[in-house]
């Protein structure tokens, strides 16, 4: 086994997810026209309005029936600028990496899709069914943070206290959600992640042809899923305890 630390080496779905979020937004920017884009927009991005049958008949919206599916997570591939993307992937290298090294290939793509899809739902139920797109991995990052919170701080995890320089150390036996709630620096964080999130849905995303704001009930929707959904995607059995 390689002495390495883990956590400098990024695992191949995190960094299969990045890419395409990097080379989607590349093609949007150099390669396409904003009327192509726009029509990108409307075709991937999530859009409440589909939901509104009145509105979706006059609009017409591109996918019909199958866009109304694939958006809840094809939106998360979709970024407004380089900055917004390069803070979604920034964080997703941190804390994408350290589930996906617990959870593995397969997992950690559903898991991706499925935090997706929760911020989306978390959105609609937020705005209604308003023609204001949602774009950004976001809700689906939040998602991870949520899920990385659970075990990263353990004793023997990626960055608790005698921690090991070995795939171990993302085994680690995780928090329950009641021990979440007991963890004073944990609570500190999440509480600090949730008014940062609040605070900058107010800042304008710049999207062609439309008018759009951070979806912060997006995030709140996918940090809420990873922590709950994190007991069905974990492969390491609760109340295990990893030899090292």
């Amino acid at each position: 086994m390689s002495d390495r630390e883990p956590i400098l080496n990024i695992p191949g779905v995190v960094s299969a997810l990045t890419g395409a979020m990097i080379l989607i937004h590349a093609a949007r920017d150099w390669l396409i026209g904003e009327d192509a884009d726009r029509q990108v927009l409307l075709t991937f991005a999530f859009i409440p309005a589909r939901f509104e049958r009145s509105l979706a008949a006059s609009w017409g919206f591109p996918g019909g029936v199958g866009g109304d599916v694939w958006t809840f997570v094809t939106y998360a591939f979709l970024h407004a600028d380089w900055t917004h993307l390069g803070v979604n992937v920034l964080w997703f290298l941190v804390f994408g990496s350290a589930v996906a090294r617990r959870f593995g290939t397969l997992r950690s793509l559903l898991f991706f899709a499925a935090t997706s899809a929760a911020g989306a739902l978390a959105h609609l139920a937020a705005v209604g069914t308003a023609f204001v797109p949602v774009i950004g991995a976001s809700a689906a990052v939040s998602g991870f943070t949520a899920a990385a919170l659970r075990f990263v701080f353990q004793m023997g995890g990626p960055l608790g206290a005698m921690r090991a320089s070995t795939e171990d150390a993302y085994r680690q036996p995780a928090l329950s959600l009641a021990e979440m709630v007991r963890n004073g620096p944990i609570m500190g964080m999440t509480a600090v992640w949730i008014a940062l999130n609040v605070a900058f849905g107010a800042i304008n995303l710049p999207m062609p042809g439309f008018e759009g704001q951070i979806a912060w009930q997006a995030h709140l929707g996918g940090f809420a899923a990873g922590l709950l959904l994190f007991r069905l995607f974990d492969p390491v059995p609760a109340g295990s305890i990893t030899a090292r």
